[in-house]
């Protein structure tokens, strides 16, 4: 009995060896679908200082965009948390203590990145550094939130408090009344957005930098070729849903 449960062990052991699959060891993503060829071999270099809060829940998603453009930066400081509040970076506390201490001719500009609302409302990202003169038009902190669109407004609304004190909420054009689109739709799109001018992190990110840096265009356009590259690869794995016989059948007694 016992020598045949030893046997059923190394047999599992061989199973799951043969079964897993391969990752690989730059880009940290399946064989499969490596990036390698995609992501820069050098990380782009930007004056905008990029900090992004990483929901807990997405570090694990495989189609969370964060860790890629990660690589991709090398101006870009990951947090993973809920919240973002005194002690989580030592460039945003900087600025918040020079916020509180009221010091004049600050040079750095911050922006946290997210759609308005009545209560507070966002300006758009060009006109937000156009109000900059030209001397210090490339000394900008960019701030992101990262997760779904729950868990982003919840994260908003926790770091608000303290962001608040030193950044300026901005945002991309979009349009709550028009839908938003899906992997079906756009070649940039991984995840169904709730309305027209939402997109996921990486493309904001690199919409946001095309305006605040020199070589903006140049950045955007990397970067948006890796996440093209990323929804592609989506794209292929997954299958043409065929509706239900049942379901086929009672569209085609309505239309009658």
């Amino acid at each position: 009995m016992s020598n045949n449960n030893i046997n059923n062990t190394g047999d599992n052991k061989l199973c799951d060896q043969t079964t897993r699959r391969k990752i690989c060891s730059l880009c940290e993503r399946p064989a499969t679908v490596c990036l390698c060829d995609s992501i820069p071999a050098v990380p782009l270099s930007t004056s905008t200082q990029i900090i992004i809060l990483h929901h807990p829940h997405e570090q694990r998603h495989p189609l969370a965009t964060v860790p890629v453009l990660n690589k991709c930066l090398k101006n870009c400081h990951i947090i993973t948390g809920r919240r973002l509040r005194r002690g989580v970076s030592a460039v945003l506390d900087s600025l918040y203590d020079d916020a509180e201490e009221n010091k004049p001719g600050q040079s750095v500009h911050a922006a946290f990145l997210f759609p308005g609302t009545d209560q507070t409302p966002s300006m758009e990202i060009n006109e937000w550094k156009s109000s900059f003169g030209d001397a210090d038009s490339n000394r900008f902190v960019l701030i992101a939130f990262d997760g779904t669109w729950k868990h982003a407004k919840e994260m908003v609304f926790a770091s608000f408090p303290f962001v608040s004190k030193f950044a300026t909420q901005v945002c991309l054009s979009y349009d709550v009344n028009v839908d938003g689109e899906t992997i079906f739709s756009s070649a940039l799109t991984l995840r169904k957005e709730p309305f027209g001018g939402c997109m996921c992190t990486m493309e904001a990110v690199a919409r946001c930098l095309r305006i605040l840096e020199p070589n903006g265009i140049e950045i955007e356009s990397r970067l948006v070729e890796v996440l093209r590259t990323m929804v592609r690869f989506q794209a292929s794995f997954i299958k043409p849903i065929n509706r239900r016989p049942k379901l086929l059948k009672k569209c085609k007694d309505d239309e009658k």
